[in-house]
């Protein structure tokens, strides 16, 4: 296990699913954990777990109150851009509103949570700048075009931002999972059986069929890559999108 004492992290998002696992995994490999998000019971649910663990209420859209936080907790030397939400609708159904909202929160949180943290990375000449896209930044699916946009817009902040950086002791990568096993994954499945009147094995089946090991991709083996990519045995990885699906294409 990656040894992470005496390393400060952000973690958006870190109330439920993805982020919640990502910041108990930190947490438990020696780091100071702050997670934030809109929901305050989450939140503190998440951050009960564990002592290395506070919880502070933020939204990823609102670059003021991510710089706030920053400043008050001293920086960060691993920051975790997970906050993000998937709508889907048939593109011709779609307005302006729709594709802002999904930019606003999947890629505009990221930026804003990274322009918010790098001065102090920059200042020390280490830190780790990791957002969790999706398959849907590396790849389209149907009905989610709002999305897919915002996730492809994450790779290539990624990739842009990396080459930045490299020589600053400062890495940016993207972990990329294909559906993974967390309530909102829980709300999707409900959403197709709703919409669909099909039965829920046959909305799991059919989310599984993009993977080509037929499962879901669990939260543990998101948040083992993030202690990977946060240790110093990765120094070098940088600029990468990282696909965890499966060996979906």
């Amino acid at each position: 296990m990656s040894d992470l004492t005496n390393r400060s992290a952000l973690v958006t998002g870190g109330g439920s699913g993805v982020g919640a696992g990502i910041a108990l995994s930190l947490a438990r490999a020696g780091a100071k954990v702050t997670i934030v998000g809109r929901t305050k019971t989450s939140l503190q649910s998440i951050a009960s777990q564990h002592k290395a663990i506070k919880w502070a209420p933020c939204d990823v859209g609102d670059s003021q109150a991510l710089t706030a936080l920053v400043e008050t907790s001293n920086g960060f030397d691993i920051v975790i851009a997970n906050a993000g939400a998937a709508d889907s609708k048939p593109f011709i159904q779609m307005s302006t509103a729709d594709l802002q909202s999904m930019l606003d929160i999947n890629l505009i949180g990221v930026f804003n949570t990274w322009k918010a943290t790098l001065g102090g990375m920059k200042e020390q000449g280490w830190g780790r700048l990791i957002a969790t896209a999706s398959t849907a930044g590396l790849k389209g699916y149907p009905y989610a075009s709002g999305y897919c946009a915002a996730k492809h817009g994450v790779v290539g902040l990624t990739k842009a931002l990396a080459l930045e950086l490299a020589h600053t002791g400062i890495t940016v990568n993207s972990i990329c999972p294909g559906f993974v096993e967390t309530p909102l994954l829980e709300a999707s499945i409900s959403n197709i059986v709703q919409k669909t009147g099909r039965s829920r094995d046959q909305a799991e089946k059919a989310l599984k069929a993009n993977n080509p090991q037929q499962r879901f991709i669990q939260t543990g083996e998101i948040a083992q890559t993030v202690l990977w990519l946060c240790s110093g045995h990765s120094a070098s990885i940088t600029g990468q999108s990282i696909s965890i699906s499966g060996g979906e294409t």
